[in-house]
């Protein structure tokens, strides 16, 4: 459970240009266990294409937001979510590097949000209505990154297993800026549209979405990994392993924080410690290398 200190007011989002070496990162960060591994992995093969996305359809929102501080709190999510996006990719670069092809799962992770959730050329309402609904699709998004930051920073189960410093590294600063900013897409959501029934809508496409990308992801990783060789078939049933072991989610606490979500009342500040997270951005190596 994350530590609840007292929350800072007034946080102003700002992006950090962080570098990460990944020359001495082996493919198998967690020792010994390719399976947790790439459940993990399949973060780095969805998350420059989604990020960037994000950043499209909020720099399109911009026009339209109404009130000075959640602009404001926009334009640092942006900022944020395109550093984001660039680490990313520098994992992929690495698995390349390791003889781990990643490029045929990234072109799919590509067309979904550049081609099927992409700009349609749309005027008028229809535009306004094609954004909000992607802005809709965003929040519930959002409400899983920053549910996984929170467990990230809290996963002490695999500084016992002996995961990559650097790996967790990235894994931590990544989810302690999703915990700093997790409320951002929600509030936008509220601002522009704020449709209950939406937002049921969205989190169950969000699910359903996720589910499939995390499934074949892995299955695609353990059959592409030149060590595994697809000997181990691939899969989020493994979860039922990882997940109570700590290496991974565990599928109650995700659950339950969806049944939050669906509640009239939900406000993502109630997930996570804004606290905490700043806590680890002032220990980060790469944050604070950052900031000399």
């Amino acid at each position: 459970m994350s530590v609840h200190l007292t929350e800072p007011e007034n946080l102003v989002l700002q992006a950090r240009d962080v570098r990460f070496d990944w020359s001495q990162v082996p493919l198998h960060w967690i020792p010994g266990d390719p399976v947790a591994t790439h459940l993990v992995n399949v973060l780095h093969l969805l998350l420059p294409a989604g990020e960037e996305w994000f950043v499209r359809v909020f720099k399109e929102a911009v026009p339209h937001i109404a009130d000075d501080r959640l602009r404001e709190d926009v334009l640092g999510f942006i900022g944020q979510e395109a550093v984001h996006a660039s680490s990313h990719d520098g994992v992929l670069d690495h698995f390349m590097e390791q003889g781990l092809d990643v490029r045929p799962f990234v072109r799919q992770a590509e067309f979904l949000f550049e081609g099927l959730l992409g700009d349609r050329n749309l005027t008028g309402d229809r535009k306004r209505a094609w954004l909000y609904e992607r802005i809709s699709l965003i929040a519930a998004i959002e409400h899983f990154t920053g549910v996984l930051g929170d467990w990230i920073l809290n996963a002490e189960a695999l500084d016992e297993a002996g995961a990559d410093p650097t790996m967790m590294d990235l894994l931590r600063w990544h989810g302690a800026e999703e915990v700093e900013h997790r409320h951002v897409a929600h509030d936008l959501f509220m601002h522009l549209d704020g449709s209950y029934p939406t937002r049921l809508r969205a989190m169950a496409e969000t699910i359903t979405m996720l589910a499939t990308l995390w499934h074949r992801g892995h299955r695609f990783l353990m059959a592409a990994d030149p060590v595994v060789k697809g000997r181990i078939k691939g899969g989020v049933h493994h979860l039922r392993r990882t997940g109570p072991a700590g290496l991974t989610p565990d599928g109650r606490m995700v659950a339950a924080s969806v049944r939050r979500y669906l509640k009239r009342s939900y406000s993502p500040l109630n997930e996570g410690s804004t606290s905490q997270a700043l806590a680890y951005l002032a220990s980060s190596p790469a944050a604070q290398a950052a900031l000399r």
